[in-house]
């Protein structure tokens, strides 16, 4: 009997073809078992625990005992998700998530090309390491901890702090009057975004600098010898190359849009200025910790990843029409 090892390769099962691939490669295989348990153990298998947004959640019964959701003696298995669309504060607390989020995304992506732009035109080594030091470096600091930095440099005059903080005392020394800046409402997404931009904008130019450093350099000795200019080169050899890798990020950032992080923008949220600080987020947490109500939370939760998921697919589809660049 002719075994499939002797087998042309289009004459073989895909079983067959599974089999002889895991006997080939079995060292890489187990290479990477760990990673697959853990995915599946806490990334796939705590999926299962999104049943509870369609039912009446009860931590005495769990998950499986507890029953489908019911409204008026019906079984209504959207009734959690009804009730945030009814409610007055859905449409405020949508709002917030996308604008702050939109605009972060706008002030922190040019920002970072921006960087990777000017420390990649930089000729001194020890200039250029000293300066990805220091815009690395903020992205290491704790998110409790930034948001301490701000309230003690934007800290308003009070009781303890007769001249408030740094920025306030400066404001006052110059004639102006000081701002409650960590406490007002019109300041909170100016606040949270810029601050964002400084901790985070070193550390998100890496790809491109990575990026940069794979381009060709004789391109760049070719335009010279053309007469080209320093900025002719950016816009002709240095954009282009960074435009895949930019278009990527983008797509990878507009899926995350309703997704603010949590601790910052819990972090820096007060009573004073909650109007325009409470994101779904932040909601998600006080709704399902603090008050317990766990199946509505996860609904709220649910709701804003599916969101995320319609603006992936659609920025991708997108980008793939207009410049053949896409994830899939």
């Amino acid at each position: 009997m002719i075994g499939y090892r002797t087998l042309a390769p289009q004459d073989r099962s895909w079983k067959q073809r599974l089999r002889l691939e895991l006997m080939r490669n079995w060292q890489l295989y187990l290479l990477i078992l760990p990673g697959v348990i853990y995915l599946l153990l806490f990334r796939y298998w705590p999926m299962l625990g999104i049943q509870i947004a369609f039912k009446d959640f009860k931590p005495t019964l769990g998950i499986w005992g507890s029953p489908w959701a019911a409204s008026r003696g019906e079984t209504d298995v959207l009734k959690h998700f009804e009730r945030f669309l009814d409610s007055k504060f859905s449409l405020q607390i949508v709002s917030n998530t996308v604008i702050l989020s939109l605009y972060s995304l706008l002030a922190k992506f040019p920002c970072c090309i921006l960087l990777a732009l000017l420390m990649n035109e930089l000729r001194s080594t020890r200039y250029k390491k000293t300066l990805q030091f220091v815009t690395y470096a903020p992205h290491f600091i704790s998110t409790i901890v930034l948001v301490g930095i701000m309230q003690q440099l934007f800290a308003a005059p009070s009781a303890l702090m007769k001249t408030g903080g740094i920025v306030n005392t400066l404001v006052t020394a110059l004639g102006g009057q000081a701002v409650d800046f960590m406490h007002d409402e019109n300041t909170f997404r100016h606040m949270y975004v810029w601050s964002d931009v400084w901790s985070g904008m070193g550390w998100g130019s890496i790809i491109y600098m990575a990026t940069l450093s794979g381009v060709d350099p004789e391109q760049y000795e070719a335009a010279s010898l053309d007469g080209a200019t320093k900025l002719q080169r950016i816009f002709y050899i240095t954009l282009p190359a960074l435009i895949p890798t930019a278009v990527t990020l983008f797509i990878l950032d507009m899926g995350s849009v309703m997704s603010i992080g949590f601790e910052k923008a819990y972090a820096m949220q007060n009573e004073l200025n909650r109007p325009t600080a409470q994101v779904l987020s932040t909601y998600v947490y006080t709704q399902g910790l603090n008050d317990g109500n766990y199946s509505f939370s996860t609904a709220v939760d649910l709701f804003n990843s599916l969101i995320n998921l319609v603006l992936i697919v659609a920025v991708n589809t997108i980008s793939r029409r207009v410049s053949d660049v896409s994830l899939w």
